[in-house]
């Protein structure tokens, strides 16, 4: 497989505290790669460094082949990697159609308002929000929102996309749906690079899972392979009997 996204030896450190260290792995194209770990554990910290908003202490990030070590994140943005945030950060003065098109025009095509009105609208109707263009943000629910923030994302075209605990918060019928609406991303050829806590559904949605604690990968494999490694059981499962309910199908 060709990796997409190609993070080699990153390290961050806030004073005296180690965030991420050391840190490599690889996102191949089409791939969703599931990134898991006790709260904590660095995994906010790395996608901050892979986006731009740290710059790290050491190593590289290169995506497509070219180092974007460092890059601030609209020029990140330009080489078609998006992200969604864990907090959600709607532009709450304008509607939903507008946050949308800043995605769209601040994204990899750099696209025209009017052209940008058209991804827009196709973003919006993709992760359910096509009826609530004209509201604003503000006036959305936590799951409204959730979905502003992946559309906002999406209308930057990107080729990989980072999601932040989208499923948080959200009550299992609202799970299923946007894990529906992430599957679908990916059939378009869209590489994800996604942080949660909800278990069943990360080890359902990955095709790999990387496993972080204390900023260092602890383990990194299929879906199977981690939920029964030892150590992952030890520092972020819990117990075995847990691990054996994550197993897919188990």
């Amino acid at each position: 497989m060709t990796a997409l996204l190609e993070i080699e030896g990153l390290s961050k450190n806030f004073g005296g505290v180690r965030a991420v260290q050391w840190l490599s792995f690889a996102v191949n194209e089409r791939e969703i790669l599931g990134l898991i770990g006790p709260n904590g554990a660095g995994k906010t910290t790395l996608f901050n460094l892979i986006n731009g908003v740290f710059v790290p202490d050491e190593g590289r990030v290169r995506f497509r082949g070219i180092d974007i070590t460092g890059k601030a994140p609209y020029r990140v943005a330009r080489h078609g990697l998006a992200r969604t945030h864990q907090i959600v950060q709607p532009l709450t003065d304008m509607s939903v159609l507008e946050n949308c098109m800043v995605g769209a025009c601040f994204g990899r095509e750099n696209l025209p308002l009017a052209r940008a009105e058209v991804v827009a609208r196709e973003v919006a109707v993709e992760v359910g929000l096509g009826d609530r263009l004209s509201t604003p943000a503000a006036q959305l629910t936590i799951v409204g929102k959730k979905r502003l923030e992946l559309a906002r994302a999406l209308a930057a075209r990107p080729m990989l996309l980072l999601l932040d605990e989208v499923l948080a918060g959200l009550n299992p019928t609202e799970i299923e749906r946007m894990i529906g609406t992430i599957r679908s991303i990916r059939e378009r050829g869209i590489a994800i690079l996604i942080i949660e806590h909800v278990m069943q559904a990360i080890m359902g949605l990955s095709d790999r899972i990387v496993v972080l604690n204390s900023g260092q990968k602890l383990a990194e494999g299929a879906p199977a392979e981690v939920a029964n490694d030892p150590s992952v059981i030890e520092a972020y499962l819990g117990d075995p009997a847990l691990a054996a309910a994550l197993h897919p199908g188990g």
